[in-house]
Formats: C-alpha cells, structure tokens, sequence
C-alpha cells in the first residue's frame, strides 16, 4: 500500500515539476528570515546595544523588520503557488476512485460499492488538503532546517554541537514511528468505509427494518460498527505521545542546551550576541517550522499516504494478457500477432443487467473462423448490442467465455495493442475536437499518410474530407452530422488493421449505398467481422447470420434460415412460417423458446424501428 501511495504521489509531482520548482524557488524566497533573523540579532546586540549604539542596535532590528517582509512576500506567492499542485492532484484522485467505484458496483453479482461515497467525499477532500499541508510544511521545514543550520555555523561552530545532536534524535524517533502510527491510521480509515457501507444499506431499507421488527439487530450491527471506529481512533491517539516527544526532544532540548551551556560558550569565545541569536534561530525559526512538519506529517501524512494507499487498491488496472509458454520448457515465449482475422470462440455465454432481471443473452455458443463475416440481427431488445459489447469485452459477462484466438477478450491489453486485437464501433461514433488527421489516426498513432488516405478513400469519405478542407483541418463534432462522424469513425477503425472488428449498427446513419461501400471496406480486409445489421441488406452480404429474439437464436446462411426461421422470415418480409423437421444447419436452441414477435410488417423492407 505505501508503495502504490509514493508511486501516485511521486508521480503527481513529476507531471508538475514546472510548478514544484516555482514553489521551492518562493519558498527560498520565504526562508529569507530564517536565514538571517539570529546572525541580526547577534550584530544588534553585539555591535549596537552592549557597545552603547543604541541607534545601531535599531538599525540591525529595522533590517530583520525588512527581512520578515521580504518572507511574508514569499509565503504569500508560495501559498498561491501550492493550488497548481494540489488541485490537478485532486482531480487525478477523482478519477481513481470513480473508476475503481464504479468497476466495483458494475460486477456481476456483487453487491455496489457504497464505500466509494466516502471515498469520493470526504477522503478526496481530505487527502488534497493534507497533500497541500505536506508538500508546504515538509519543504519548508527543510529549507527553514537548513537555513537555520547555515546561520548558527555562521554564528559559530560551538552552538552546532548543542543543536544538531538533538534534533537528529528527535527526528530518528519521529520517522521510526511512523509506520506504526501508519497502520493505525489505516485502521481508521477502514472503519469509515465500513459505516458508510452499513448507513448507505440501512438507509435504504429503513422500511423493511421496521416491517421486520430487526430494530435491536440493526442497531448493534451500527453500533459494533461504530466502535470499531471509536477504538481505532483511541488507539491512533495514544501514538501522539510519541509525536510529542519528538517534537520535544528536536525543539526544545536543543534551546535548553544554548541556555545551560552559556557559560561554557561564553568561556570558549562566543559573544553575548551570537548565543542570543542561537535563541532567536531556534525559538523563532527552527521550532515553528519543526512544529508544522511533525504535526503536518504525524496527521496528514499519514492519512495522505493512507488514503491513496486504499484509493489504490480499488483502483482498476487492465489485466496483462496471458504469455504463451513452450512445450516443454516452462519458458514464455513471444506470440505473433497474426496478420489474418481472428478466430473468435463464444461458450455459455450468460449477462444480464441486474441479478433479479431475467438474463438477455443465455447459454451462447458461437464460433467464428478466421476472416468469417457475421451479421447480427434481430428486434430491438433482443440483446444484439450487449453481444456486441461482450465479445469486444466491454461488458463482463455473468457466465461463458469469449475468446480471440484462445485469449480470453478481457486479457487484450489496452491502448494501440487492444485495437489491432478488435475495435468495436457504436452506434454514436466519437469525435472529439482536434484536426481530421488527429480524429482519424487516434488508434492508430503514426499511421502513414498514405494509409490515412487508404482508409479514406475506402469507406467512401474523401467527398467529406474535401469539404472539411483537408487533413490538417480543425474538426468542431457539433458542425458535423450523424452521418458523417460515423464516416470518420470507420475510417478511423481500418487504420490498426483490426483481427477483429464489430460494428454495432455503426452504419445507421448512411444510406444505403454509403452503407454497402463501407461494409464491403470491411469485408475486403483479412480481418474478421461481425455487424450489428439494421437492414437486411447487411445480411445479404454476410457468410452467416445470427438471428437474436430473447431466449430464440438462430444461426446458419441467408437461405438455411429463411426456410427454418419464422422470425428472420418475418423479418426479411416474406409471408407464411414453415415448420422444419430440425434445426438449420449450426444453430444454437436453447431449452426454454418463447413465442417470436408478431404484428411487423410484412413487407419487402423491414422498418428500422423493429431492428
């Protein structure tokens, strides 16, 4: 956990070190009394008040009054500074904890994660104050520290002795304490998770409580609950007995040291002025800051490091995918990315949307060979874009496995590596706001030119690139229609030569002459293909056909399943429903029919509605 929390913090600060720097430049600019607060009074002293030049004394004193403005100056621009810091750090928090939150609530039969409320509330925001509080105090007691340190050596060597020894102690004690003070804080932290899970869940069934008459259970399961968290913040508070020692021992010690060991400065040479100055730097400057570090570190330090520990733990990476091991040798060996389309294998594939909810897809099996064009097709509802969804591995499913040439889908990886596997295209395509050549190569980073102009011109885009006026052309997605950002979004998609590509009615909104240059695009690629169709003349130019209706899946050639599909029959627009004596050729039937849909149109053109 701490590990994961220094890996996040360090690197916040190295995407900013821009701004890290211009804070450490105005906390040196802060230090300037620091700095020179005791080597003013010692010359006040010493050269003003004990020679009997009162006026020089003043003049020494004016001069630290100028010093101390010049370090209020520094703070403020310091404190101004610290928000380019701490607020993109909080943003990047908000995104781990939603992202790792709603990953965890999305899981197929686990309960949501109530938890992430807390941890998207109260733990962000205070994780990004203690991370200001950390990065302001820990660096500005370590260039008070080393000011001090340079001003008292400055002063005279002597006073070194009586005030380095003691503050490393102190400090060794601080640090050695910590990881237990660590642990405790930990403590504390999971026990607010765990009443927020207990709130959420009851305030939700507060009636069923009553109606059950499960008051007195309830309220001891809250009540263990709550003081669960009573006992670890007692026992977190109890470890402040050392943060105080620590912070006596390098603070005070060091003071009492200058004080009892007067005479003998006094005696080794060192003035009057110079051990008022010893005073002065660390009553004035060493302990403050001192004080800011121990506290600020002892507290929201380790709740810092705590809280993003446990942030990401919860936090979603992508899992690696599986190497391949030789025959015999139990070494990994590197596997080819195959240059054809991928063989895509479906088993007992299961998803429903909610535990309670009857499932939309059950039990399927499908295989896909290498370069096979498929066309999905069915009524609303029937489950065709969750199919979609599952066999590109956004969704997970409840049950079955879907697998890209014996991977399992969900292992692909991510980034340009995921879109040479598969890219799947909805039905909205995505543009952002950037030039055309940008939008079209965003799979595929460094694609040449000429490809660019390959995938273009296959689609049937080039008329829109013209218009747009050119590659280089900046895009605004609000300008451009439906249609068009699905004409960019296919071309994008041809670029990373996809093994397997799935359009999920990504065609919609073409007619149908756009529509057939596209998907004929597609089809001439070695790659794979499965199309989410909206018209039947999708169908037509696919190998085979998946025909979806709830529990109902047919699966077999346009015409094995015009004569043993009532429902493609019926979507394709013909009359009458044959009954065959078996199943078409590969079809899936599962073990619980349900009556197909009737009161379409029977026409030559099925309405898009009905898709």
């Amino acid at each position: 956990m701490k590990r994961r929390s220094v890996r996040i913090l360090r690197s916040s600060l190295g995407r900013r070190r821009r701004e890290y720097r211009r804070l450490v430049a105005w906390s040196l600019v802060q230090a300037v009394p620091a700095l020179l607060s005791g080597w003013i009074v010692a010359r006040a002293v010493d050269r003003g008040f004990l020679a009997d030049r009162p006026a020089t004394g003043f003049l020494w004193l004016g001069v630290l009054a100028v010093a101390h403005l010049v370090g209020a100056w520094g703070t403020r621009h310091a404190t101004l500074g610290l928000a380019s810091l701490i607020e993109p750090f909080r943003d990047e928090l908000v995104t781990l904890v939603t992202t790792g939150t709603l990953y965890r609530s999305a899981r197929l039969g686990g309960p949501a994660d109530t938890a992430g409320v807390a941890r998207l509330t109260e733990h962000v925001e205070r994780a990004r104050d203690a991370y200001g509080a950390i990065v302001l105090f820990v660096q500005g007691f370590v260039v008070t520290a080393v000011a001090v340190l340079v001003g008292l050596a400055g002063l005279d060597p002597l006073l070194l002795v009586l005030v380095l020894p003691p503050l490393l102690i102190g400090l060794a004690l601080f640090l050695a304490a910590l990881r237990t003070m660590a642990a405790r804080q930990r403590e504390v932290i999971l026990a607010d998770e765990r009443i927020a899970e207990v709130t959420s869940t009851l305030t939700g069934g507060l009636r069923d409580v009553v109606a059950c008459g499960a008051e007195d259970r309830v309220r001891a399961e809250t009540g263990a609950q709550v003081d669960a968290a009573a006992r670890a913040a007692v026992s977190l508070s109890r470890l402040t007995a050392l943060r105080t020692a620590a912070l006596g021992i390098s603070g005070w010690v060091p003071l009492l040291l200058i004080l009892l060991g007067a005479p003998w400065l006094v005696r080794n040479g060192v003035t009057a002025g110079a051990i008022l100055g010893a005073v002065s730097y660390v009553s004035q400057a060493l302990q403050p800051a001192l004080q800011g570090f121990v506290r600020g570190l002892g507290s929201s330090g380790l709740w810092l490091v705590v809280t993003v520990g446990r942030m990401a733990e919860i936090a979603v990476e992508p899992p690696a995918p599986p190497e391949a091991v030789e025959p015999g040798t139990g070494v990994a060996a590197h596997t080819p990315v195959r240059q054809g389309g991928a063989r895509l294998e479906v088993h007992g594939l299961t998803f429903g949307y909610a535990r309670s909810a009857e499932p939309v897809i059950r039990d399927l099996d499908l295989v896909l060979r290498p370069g096979e064009h498929l066309a999905v097709v069915g009524p609303s509802g029937a489950g065709k874009s969750t199919l979609a969804a599952l066999i590109a591995g956004v969704l997970e499913p409840g049950a079955g496995q879907v697998r890209l040439d014996g991977v399992p889908v969900r292992a692909l990886g991510s980034g340009e590596d995921l879109a040479r596997c598969r890219v799947l295209i909805p039905q909205e395509a995505y543009v952002f706001a950037g030039t055309l050549a940008e939008n079209l190569t965003y799979l595929a980073p460094g694609a040449p030119p000429a490809d660019v102009e390959s995938a273009v011109r296959s689609v049937g885009a080039t008329p829109l690139v013209e218009r747009l006026g050119g590659y280089d052309a900046p895009l605004a997605p609000g300008d451009l229609s439906a249609g068009e950002r699905q004409l960019l979004a296919l071309a994008r998609a041809l670029l990373p030569a996809p093994r397997l590509t799935l359009l999920d009615e990504a065609t919609c909104h073409l007619d149908a002459a756009a529509e057939a240059i596209a998907e004929e695009a597609f089809a001439r690629r070695p790659g794979t293909l499965v199309v989410v169709a909206h018209r039947i003349s999708s169908a037509l130019r696919a190998d085979r056909v998946l025909v979806m209706d709830g529990a109902r899946i047919g699966l077999g050639t346009h015409e094995e399943l015009l004569t043993g599909s009532a429902l493609y029959r019926d979507l394709v627009g013909h009359w009458g429903v044959a009954q065959p004596s078996r199943a078409p050729l590969g079809a899936v039937v599962t073990s619980s029919p349900t009556p197909s849909r009737s009161g379409w149109r029977r026409s030559g053109c099925v309405p898009r509605s009905s898709w």
